[in-house]
């Protein structure tokens, strides 16, 4: 049913085929407008009749996914929905909020501290001990790509015999848009099938695991139903593991192609949480989000009609030269600004903690483990590649 290498059949999925930047496109489309009918950058500049724009300008990206009771999330659930069940990503207020409020419970400060040293930390370096010794590597093949999804496969608590199997419905899962459709249902459903052996098994014998968690949260008297659960499963592959794997793969990108850079981090480890925000704003994973408009309303003085899809550019958001001075460049010392990249407002990225916890640990086993990190000069240069989700499909280094 799957390919054997799945890193192999993603990348497919991807199309992750030469480096289609889009920024100078979203530069122009700013200082033309902040909002424009269509997805122009796409190349639907007149998509269905004006019921389609497209936000470029940080302000107005800002104000769209501030203002929840204008610009609803309920539109996931026409695709994402059917694929991952009714979950966080559709829900608006109050609903979205009394959901938030249980799954919460599962990323607390103190389990945050356990998996990093329990979980992560040894994940990570198990995973570089397998090439260490080679002085060359993919770091893309052989550790960015597949240690988020391990990670989220550890938190569930899911079986070590468990992982190939997972990480390769995973894969298909995530593919859905851009790869087959009926394929990405069946993995959804075989998903939901594994994941009830083990809800059901932590209902009756708990373990420290977040479906263990999960499955006992609650709050004001509710709880998850089993359903609910096996949706933010699924939604923690694409939300979870795929935009990790992504915004780390970015930064090493980043950091390898600006030495000067990557030796300021090596000289001094505390510039490794404004690298990784640096890094997310320079190259978010993810390009896109979309909301639907529930009133009649006006933004960047263009009339947005009731019911109409407003997509919220947050690559181009994170290059707004009003906002950052020569945003086109990758510096992890510019004046440090919140960013856009983990959304904003109520549905702000509910595991961004876990990803920037999970970069960090990531890079500094990197760096530890591997003296001299650098390209390898007999490679082909790096490049990040996609129109909707970015990532380098291969980042060959080697070191001493």
């Amino acid at each position: 049913m799957f390919d054997d290498d799945p890193f192999e059949e993603f990348n497919r999925a991807m199309g992750a085929e030469g480096d289609a930047t889009p920024y100078p496109t979203f530069a122009r489309l700013r200082a033309e407008a902040a909002v424009h009918p269509g997805v122009p950058d796409l190349g639907a500049v007149a998509y269905d009749e004006g019921s389609t724009f497209t936000a470029y300008a940080y302000d107005a990206v800002h104000t769209i996914l501030g203002d929840g009771e204008t610009f609803s999330s309920a539109g996931y659930g026409e695709v994402m929905g059917v694929l991952m069940g009714r979950s966080i990503l559709q829900m608006d207020e109050p609903e979205h909020h009394a959901y938030r409020s249980i799954l919460q419970q599962a990323f607390t400060r103190t389990e945050m501290q356990r998996w990093e040293v329990e979980l992560v930390g040894p994940l990570v370096n198990g995973m570089i001990d397998e090439f260490a010794d080679d002085h060359r590597a993919d770091l893309v093949r052989q550790l960015l790509f597949m240690f988020p999804v391990r990670v989220i496969a550890a938190l569930l608590g899911l079986p070590e015999d468990d992982l190939p199997r997972f990480h390769r419905l995973a894969v298909q899962l995530i593919g859905a848009t851009t790869v087959d459709w009926d394929r990405a249902l069946q993995a959804s459903a075989a998903l939901r099938d594994y994941f009830a052996g083990i809800v059901d098994e932590r209902r009756r014998r708990p373990a420290e695991d977040m479906i263990s968690v999960l499955v006992q949260a609650e709050n004001d008297g509710q709880r998850l139903t089993d359903e609910e659960i096996f949706a933010f499963c699924r939604l923690l592959l694409p939300a979870g593991a795929e935009t990790t794997y992504r915004s780390s793969s970015n930064l090493m990108v980043g950091l390898l192609t600006h030495p000067d850079q990557l030796d300021a981090v090596l000289d001094d480890r505390s510039l490794v949480p404004q690298a990784i925000e640096e890094g997310i704003r320079w190259e978010p994973p993810l390009l896109i989000i979309s909301r639907t408009a529930t009133r009649d309303t006006e933004l960047g003085g263009v009339p947005i009609p009731t019911g109409a899809s407003v997509v919220c550019s947050l690559g181009s958001a994170n290059h707004d030269e009003t906002r950052w001075p020569d945003a086109e460049r990758f510096d992890i010392i510019r004046e440090r600004r919140p960013h856009i990249g983990f959304a904003h407002g109520t549905h702000m990225c509910l595991g961004m903690h876990l990803a920037r916890m999970e970069t960090q640990v990531a890079l500094g086993a990197l760096f530890d483990r591997l003296p001299g990190l650098r390209l390898d000069p007999a490679a082909p240069d790096p490049y990040i590649s996609g129109r909707v989700f970015r990532a380098p499909p291969r980042l060959d280094v080697v070191w001493d």
